[in-house]
């Protein structure tokens, strides 16, 4: 069943119609070929205009849509022979956070996913995408275990933090963030970070800060979700939609603020309408960024990756 947001009703109410007279016309002799002809033009068009003048707050509700492709479905769709690795080598394993070994178009890479979950019963296993400190332990051992054999480094980002919890804060969770970013900036090898869905807080820049960091269209990056925000400046989370519009999230106003280098563009109606052509633009663009750094050395691209991170905010000055 798809899935529709508030302000996708009128697409709801019109492609509701079309199955419909699909359905009809399976149980009779109807001829309904151009009524529906006729609506599925009325839904393209509304679906151009609906899209093309998207505000932030409803780019935050579609980077959290239940139906986009999550960081399973990349891995799914770009790496070949993948084989997961778990733990940290210290504690546990955490689902949150997936990565292993696996072939990109040919090439063997590490791979990093965030994975939120597709149903209620894996976002519960998958703690909704929230890392606690093992998960970003184990991200820092796979990223060593890239630079020992010298192998590129692909990460999708789609959290909407850190898991905020007693028990993680105990085990150590902003120095595991800390060192995970940390670790992102020494690697010796390319790491291309792509933000899929949502991109929150350092939960998300502990696996994104990369020589080359490209995002969805419709996806967002922050340092706080519109909801906290909104809960620290008006003292409550009504005023998301406002926070949203103040944090400057989406895509296109990173790139503009240099924090991201490429905008991948999404399939018509946001990337749960075609997922595989979603995840094959995103493999398209990915491929692109890595290509010019797999002819850098080690310290070359650390000194790229460093000072593309220093000169954000400097724009102006």
């Amino acid at each position: 069943m798809r899935h529709f947001l508030e302000f996708e009703k009128p697409l709801a109410e019109l492609e509701g119609k079309i199955e419909e007279l699909r359905h009809l016309a399976d149980g009779g002799d109807l001829n309904i070929a151009d009524e529906v002809s006729r609506l599925e033009t009325k839904v393209d068009r509304l679906l151009r205009q609906t899209y093309a003048k998207l505000s932030p707050w409803q780019k935050v509700q579609l980077a959290r849509h239940p139906d986009r492709p999550h960081g399973g479905d990349y891995i799914a769709g770009l790496i070949t022979e993948f084989t997961p690795l778990a733990g940290d080598r210290g504690f546990a394993e955490d689902r949150a956070i997936v990565g292993g070994l696996g072939r990109f178009r040919g090439r063997a890479v590490v791979v990093l996913a965030h994975e939120k979950g597709a149903d209620t019963e894996a976002r519960v296993r998958h703690n909704f995408g929230m890392a606690k400190p093992e998960g970003y332990r184990k991200a820092i051992r796979l990223m060593h275990l890239a630079a020992r054999f010298g192998l590129p480094v692909v990460s999708f980002v789609d959290t909407a933090g850190a898991y905020p919890g007693i028990e993680a804060e105990e085990r150590g969770q902003a120095e595991a963030i800390a060192r995970a970013i940390e670790a992102c900036l020494q690697l010796d090898v390319p790491l291309i970070a792509t933000v899929i869905g949502e991109g929150g807080s350092g939960g998300a820049i502990a696996m994104a800060a990369g020589n080359s960091v490209l995002m969805l269209e419709n996806a967002i990056y922050s340092v706080i979700s519109p909801e906290g925000c909104a809960s620290i400046l008006w003292r409550s989370s009504g005023n998301a939609q406002d926070a949203a519009e103040a944090l400057k999230l989406t895509a296109q106003d990173l790139l503009k603020l240099g924090v991201i280098d490429r905008i991948i563009a999404e399939p018509l109606g946001g990337a749960h309408r075609d997922k595989d052509a979603a995840v094959t633009a995103t493999g398209d663009a990915i491929e692109a960024a890595l290509k010019p750094l797999l002819a850098l050395d080690g310290p070359a691209l650390r000194k790229q990756r460093r000072e593309k991170f220093l000169a954000m905010g400097t724009k102006g000055l």
